[in-house]
């Protein structure tokens, strides 16, 4: 197994596009925090605003899947934990690889804001929202949860055959 096979996901995986954003971007983050920690005033602004850039997108993201996870939760079981933290509905490989790149994000962000504290380099611990939200937005588009028996899909299904029969 060649090492871009570990990394990549094949491009006929589901959400294959969110994984290769979450992928890049956790590359050009590490790149980024190191080299703003080498080099703290000149890339000190330019890194804050990338960090800030890279925590509205996993924010976005965070909040899109939230709003699948309530469409899809009128007819699945679906819970904080299997959304964000892909417990139960995303494939093991799948899971380990975004949880490993917003363990990159975190374990770079802290190493490299614990190195120059108090200054810009602290932006840098809002960029692993981005491993979050896209998690998030994978698991809530693509994730497989259970239908819900708690009696709503029953009452629905007989409002619907009622209606269209009589």
């Amino acid at each position: 197994m060649a090492v871009s096979d570990a990394v990549m996901l094949p491009p006929d995986t589901p959400g294959h596009e969110l994984y290769r954003l979450n992928l890049h971007a956790t590359g050009a983050f590490v790149v980024a925090a190191v080299l703003a920690a080498l080099v703290p005033g000149a890339l000190r602004i330019p890194f804050a605003v990338f960090s800030c850039v890279l925590f509205a997108i996993g924010t976005i993201s965070f909040l899109w899947a939230y709003a699948k996870a309530i469409e899809r939760s009128r007819n699945q079981d679906v819970s904080v934990g299997m959304i964000y933290g892909m417990s139960g509905t995303t494939p093991r490989p799948i899971r380990r690889r975004f949880h490993l790149l917003t363990l990159v994000q975190t374990v770079a962000a802290i190493a490299t804001a614990s190195i120059h504290p108090f200054t810009a380099q602290a932006f840098g611990i809002l960029a692993p929202m981005l491993g979050l939200g896209l998690a998030g937005l994978w698991s809530a588009q693509h994730g497989e949860f259970a239908e819900r028996h708690d009696g709503r899909n029953f009452a629905r299904r007989q409002a619907r055959e009622s209606s269209s029969n009589g």
